[in-house]
Parts: C-alpha cells; sequence; structure tokens
C-alpha cells in the first residue's frame, strides 16, 4: 500500500513540474495578444478562487466582489503613485492585499449576520457605494479618467518596457515579464486555497454549507467563520485587483461595476462551485471569451465587428449570451460544472484504461447420486 501511495505522489509531483514547464513556454512564443488573455484570465482566476471558498465552499452569495477588487487595483495605485505615500511598489502590493482584506472586515459584521439573498443585496450596496466613491474622490482615484498605474519592481527588476531585457533571443516587454509574476500570484492563489480546503476551518465551512445547526451543534462558530470566509475571499480579490492594474496600466472606474460582480459569479457557477480548479476554468472561459471574439469577429457568422453599425450585435454582447447560455446548460445538465465534468470523463477514462478481468472459477461437478443400495440377487 505505502509503494502505490508513493507511485501516485512520483506521478502527481511530475505532473505539476511538467504543468509549471509548459505554462513557461508562451512567452517565448507566443505574442502580446494571447500573453494579454493570459494575464487577465490569471487575474480573473485568482478572484474567482476566492470567491469561489466564499459562495462555493461557504455558501454566501456574494455580489459586491468587483468592489474588493478595486480596493487592491486602486489601493496598489495610491499607495505607490503620486499623489499618493509614493511607497515602494514591492510594499504597496501586500499594503494593497491588506486594504482589501480591511474592507472585508468591516463589512464582516454583516456577513456575519446575515445569509442568502440577503448578503447579496447588502453586497450589492457596495459595489454602487465604490463606484460613487470612486468617481468622487479624484484626489485618489483620479475621477472618470482613472489613473495610471506604477509598474512594479522587484530588486531593481521593473516589470514593464523600460529597459531592454532579452532572453534567449526573445525580447521581453511588460507582457512577458508580467506573465512570470501573474504565474507566482496564482500558484501562490491555488496552494493556499487548496490549503484552506483541506484544512479544520475549510471542513468548517463546508459544514456551514451543508447546515448550520449542525455545524453549529458540532462546535463551530457560525458568526465567526462566515467573517472570516468574507475577509479571506476579499483578499483574493485585491490581490486579482493588483494584477489586473499591472495588466491593464491604468485602472478606471467603470471597469469595477455590478457586471464585473455578475462575471466573477458565472465564473465560479460555469467552473463548479467549491472547486479551485473549477473556478480556474471558469475565469479562464469568461475572460477569454469575448477577447477572443473580438479578434475574431469578422470571421464569426452573426458577429459584428466592434463599431459596426446600430444593432449588430458586438462580439462582447455575443460573449455574455453565449456563457449566458453556458451557465443554463451547466445548471440544467452538470450542476458540478466543468471540474465535475472533467472528473468524471477522468475517472471513465481510468475505467477504461484498466478493464477488470474477472476469471470464471470452474466449480467442480458435484459427484452423481450414488445409486440406490439393492438385495442382491440369488441366482438359481
Amino acid at each position: 500500500m505505502s509503494d502505490r501511495i508513493r507511485a501516485l505522489l512520483t506521478r502527481r509531483r511530475a505532473t505539476l513540474l511538467t504543468v509549471a514547464v509548459l505554462l513557461c513556454l508562451p512567452p517565448f512564443y507566443l505574442d502580446a495578444f494571447w500573453l494579454r488573455i493570459g494575464l487577465f484570465s490569471m487575474a480573473a482566476a485568482i478572484g474567482a478562487v476566492g470567491l469561489a471558498l466564499l459562495s462555493g465552499t461557504a455558501g454566501q452569495l456574494s455580489l459586491g466582489h468587483a468592489f474588493f477588487i478595486a480596493v487592491g487595483a486602486y489601493g496598489y495605485t495610491w499607495l505607490a503613485g503620486d499623489p499618493g505615500p509614493g511607497l515602494p511598489t514591492a510594499l504597496a502590493v501586500p499594503l494593497a492585499v491588506l486594504m482589501a482584506g480591511l474592507a472585508g472586515g468591516l463589512f464582516s459584521p454583516v456577513a456575519g449576520r446575515v445569509k442568502g439573498i440577503y448578503l447579496g443585496i447588502a453586497t450589492l450596496a457596495l459595489v454602487f457605494l465604490g463606484h460613487h466613491v470612486l468617481l468622487t474622490a479624484e484626489s485618489v482615484t483620479g475621477g472618470f479618467n482613472g489613473r495610471s498605474v506604477p509598474p512594479l519592481s522587484l530588486g531593481g527588476f521593473t516589470f514593464d518596457t523600460g529597459d531592454e531585457l532579452t532572453v534567449l533571443g526573445v525580447p521581453f516587454g511588460a507582457e512577458e515579464r508580467l506573465w512570470f509574476l501573474g504565474l507566482a500570484l496564482f500558484a501562490l492563489t491555488w496552494f493556499t486555497a487548496r490549503g484552506l480546503l483541506r484544512s479544520r476551518p475549510g471542513r468548517a465551512l463546508a459544514a456551514l454549507r451543508d447546515s448550520e445547526t449542525a455545524a453549529a451543534v458540532m462546535g463551530v462558530d457560525v458568526a465567526r467563520h462566515r467573517s472570516a470566509a468574507f475577509v479571506v475571499s476579499s483578499m483574493y480579490a485585491g490581490l486579482a485587483g493588483v494584477l489586473l492594474a499591472l495588466a491593464f496600466r491604468r485602472v478606471v472606474p467603470d471597469y469595477f461595476g455590478l457586471v464585473l460582480s455578475v462575471d466573477y459569479l458565472a465564473m465560479i457557477v460555469i467552473g463548479g462551485l467549491g472547486s479551485v480548479a473549477g473556478a480556474t476554468a471558469g475565469a479562464v472561459f469568461v475572460t477569454a471569451l469575448p477577447l477572443l471574439m473580438t479578434r475574431y469577429a469578422d470571421q464569426l457568422p452573426l458577429v459584428a465587428a466592434p463599431g459596426s453599425a446600430e444593432g449588430a450585435v458586438g462580439p462582447t454582447e455575443a460573449a455574455r449570451y453565449l456563457y449566458g447560455a453556458a451557465i443554463v446548460l451547466v445548471l440544467l445538465y452538470a450542476p458540478d460544472g466543468l471540474h465535475g465534468l472533467a472528473r468524471r470523463a477522468r475517472d471513465r477514462l481510468r475505467r477504461r484504461r484498466t478493464p477488470t478481468t474477472t476469471q470464471d472459477t470452474v466449480l467442480p461437478s458435484p459427484p452423481p447420486p450414488a445409486a440406490a443400495a439393492r438385495p442382491k440377487e440369488h441366482t438359481p
């Protein structure tokens, strides 16, 4: 049994190493468009994992995820920029994440006592309040036009196009450099979230989702765990906001609206509630689809290129229709999302690769019944 477990762990390490190597190759072969899609997808995946922990694991509905993403994005921009404290960018990143967590902590008393649709409405108010603050606090946010994002600098290495850098004959611009930063942040998110789900607090959150009464009977502090889940989710959203700001290089208030919160709900529903891998898959699907449709709009039927005549369906609207239909199909036929579909397909493939060979056991035939004893006939 120990040999089997050791072989399984070795196989998993080999798989992780292979995936890590493959994810490091795109900057050497793909152009800036595909790298931007990857960057936006990684940022969305970080935020979607946080929402999956809150809604999928803890069972709390939140429509205010865009607010905490905005806190992370604008927090980094203000902390590292001018006007602002002008802190080192390496210090501004964790402080921006902590600011998002602090915002979640200030709202956590509400999250600890309200649940369901009522919590969703309460978090919805955060989006409208945050959008109003982003428009009016011009000295901090830049108002309607937003602010330019200072490039991140770590140990003298700047994630920007300011200095020329060539790696293996490939010029590394901002997208190439940010790709590896996004990979590092996403890997941090992946392993910390999976560790949280497997820990005692993660099991307590799952118990809360299934039955609050049963969880309370087992000794789970319902209000405290709800509040903690909201704070952790807010910090993941703040980290996603920082990476989005670095990828966009400019933050504007209109991006952080209700539509963004709905997009994140679509990500975790399509990918599968309560799953880190599912949230990642849903984030890639929802993020990449409109960008791909925008690029190839002239080659797609019933989709007009951006800026076409009125009445035509643009690529962004067409993408929303498509993943809206995907949500309906998932809810009807695959409630556990893309992650559940992949798991069932993997199990089916594994069963086909290792067929069970049943050998027919040939039982010995029972001996024929002994003939009834007859008295010996005497011959005359």
